[in-house]
């Protein structure tokens, strides 16, 4: 590390204004100058290579599950299960490579590194597509596919999920490290980073299943593959060209070691009294860059407190694995109370995944003409979720937030956990609407089987799609913001990936789900899920799903009210002074 520069003004204090003193480095690895780094000059270098990333994605999985019925002819059971599978993969693969970045690479080589894997997949997509020998079948003769074009297909798309595992959590906390926390402007500016960030990914998501799908549809999937591939390439060039505004964090070895440290440690003194005054655990006078800040003590999980208790033994003293700070106490304790809220929030992103299965899959048997000429792809209904979110962004980040902070005095206008909920509602009424859209989409196809559904128009989804995005805005806004803002500060990017875990694990808990309740229904005599659309009873399964989330809202906002958000101790001047509750004052700390 080169000698910091401007470390003290003419009187002594750190000038604070000019540089950024929040353990980030520029690319020199200097501190950084804050007026040439960070903030939007160097965030929107990032928002738009996830742009990319998302068109790519979603211009991918949305079309996925009818790729695995037209072309790998798999039945429809088997195809909603593949594709939650590998939705599951992809959203919890970014747990393993949150680790690599906080812990041995960082945030910018790891999304570097991802992207190019990223690329790879992409570039085999194409080649499954387009190279004679790799296409599924030989032009007018398809009874099936080469099994070559179903091993190169399926390495293609696994191979984007483990891009993604790198790519999601940490582009989007690298995006969030370029505000300092602990500047009152940067702080207000940082709030509405994850609500233009999502904006920034709808906006990718909307032309990924609109123009891409498109093209998908009418003229070729290896067409929309080279567009796909070509424009990832192009972003990250442009990526690497925002080098120079970007702060930078080091990675700090393994961000588990000091919560095992904390454990051993507490169980080693279980034994020992507590101090009579909490002022007597042991805490570091000053933090250091590695250490990060300091956290105030909670009277919850006291058992954890032992770990900072001081013993007569200076030989002790000096292992971690006997004596831990109460700021490495307290930030096991927010891992511990995260683990009720990530279980709470699965049934959400349960019905989440319907959006990119049975719900595209409805789209195929319905009405789909705009025109004589023009027919909207199955997938492109999927633009409306997107057309939700983002009017939900907007409005909450233009009109509500301004409202709230002036009845509530709260920064951020909501409390982090209070958007989640509100979202987990809006996915109620959206199972409730699908059920009743699906009811009425069979009882057309009863009335008239040879027709079939084709005479309702595809636009009967389009409530179910708009408010399943209008929760989003809420519930993922929230989430991303929850997860990034509650873990410690060593683990920012495994904290993107405990949000993006919520929705893989969603995913295998829905292929779950189908296979339990298909066993139980086929024994009653009917299959809820048979195989096709029309011999299935989805409308019963959204009721279920429905029934499920809400039992699991009464359970979630119980959580919520006793929860407690991260405490961190507020610098005044150069003195540690006083404890804030994170969340109340809008800190995104």
């Amino acid at each position: 590390m080169k000698m910091e520069r401007g470390r003290e003004g003419e009187s002594g204090h750190v000038d604070e204004e000019k540089w950024v003193y929040d353990s980030s480095v520029d690319h020199k690895g200097r501190v950084p100058l804050r007026a040439s780094t960070g903030v939007w000059k160097a965030s929107l270098f990032i928002i738009a290579i996830e742009f990319s990333e998302r068109l790519s994605y979603f211009g991918i999985a949305t079309s996925l599950i009818i790729y695995l019925t037209k072309v790998i002819h798999q039945d429809l059971k088997t195809a909603a299960k593949s594709v939650n599978y590998w939705s599951g993969v992809t959203t919890l693969m970014p747990l393993f490579g949150g680790f690599i970045a906080d812990a041995y690479l960082g945030r910018f080589s790891t999304v570097f590194v991802s992207c190019v894997v990223y690329l790879l997949g992409l570039s085999l997509l194409t080649m499954s597509r387009v190279v004679p020998s790799l296409k599924p079948c030989d032009e007018g003769i398809c009874n099936g596919p080469r099994k070559i074009h179903e091993v190169i297909f399926f390495l293609a798309i696994y191979l984007i999920s483990i891009g993604t595992g790198g790519h999601k959590p940490s582009l989007e906390s690298f995006g969030a490290d370029q505000f300092d926390e602990d500047h009152t402007e940067e702080r207000k500016k940082k709030m509405s980073y994850f609500n233009w960030w999502n904006f920034g990914l709808c906006c990718g998501l909307l032309l990924g299943v609109t123009v891409i799908v498109y093209i998908q549809d009418h003229v070729s999937w290896g067409v929309a593959d080279i567009i796909l591939t070509a424009v990832m390439a192009v972003s990250l060039v442009i990526f690497c060209i925002g080098r120079p505004f970007y702060r930078y964090r080091e990675p700090t070895a393994s961000p588990l070691t000091p919560m095992m440290q904390v454990l051993v440690a507490a169980i080693a003194k279980r034994n020992l009294p507590y101090p009579s005054d909490a002022a007597q655990l042991y805490e570091v006078p000053k933090p250091t860059k590695a250490q990060g800040r300091l956290l105030c003590h909670t009277s919850n999980l006291k058992f954890l407190d032992k770990a900072a208790i001081l013993e007569n033994s200076v030989e002790k003293q000096k292992n971690p694995w006997r004596l831990a700070t109460v700021t490495k106490v307290e930030e096991m304790k927010l891992l511990i109370n995260m683990i009720p809220i990530w279980l709470a929030t699965l049934p959400f992103g349960v019905s989440i995944a319907q959006s990119s299965t049975f719900f595209i899959k409805q789209c195929t048997t319905m009405d789909r003409k705009i025109t004589h000429d023009f027919v909207i792809p199955p997938a492109s209904i999927y633009s409306l979720a997107a057309i939700g979110m983002i009017i939900s962004v907007t409005i909450y980040e233009k009109i509500l937030v301004p409202m709230l902070r002036r009845a509530t005095g709260n920064e951020r206008g909501l409390k982090i956990l209070q958007r989640i909920g509100i979202g987990m509602a809006f996915s109620i009424v959206t199972m409730v609407v699908a059920a009743l859209v699906e009811k009425k989409r069979l009882g057309v196809v009863q009335n008239d089987p040879l027709k079939s559904s084709l005479s309702m128009s595809v636009f009967w989804l389009a409530p179910q799609f708009v408010i399943i995005g209008v929760g989003d805005g809420f519930a993922i806004v929230g989430l991303q913001e929850y997860f990034y803002d509650q873990v410690p500060d060593s683990m920012r990017s495994l904290g993107i990936a405990f949000y993006l875990s919520v929705i893989g694990a969603a995913n295998f808990l829905s292929s779950l789900l189908i296979t339990i309740v298909d066993h139980a229904t086929e024994k009653g005599g009917r299959s809820w899920f048979g195989k096709d659309l029309n011999s299935s009873r989805l409308d019963k399964f959204y009721w279920l799903l429905a029934a499920i989330n809400v039992v699991n809202l009464g359970i979630y906002v119980v959580l919520a009210r006793r929860y407690s958000y991260k405490n961190v101790q507020r610098k005044v001047a150069v003195v540690v002074a006083d404890c804030y509750e994170g969340d109340a004052v809008g800190s995104m700390a």
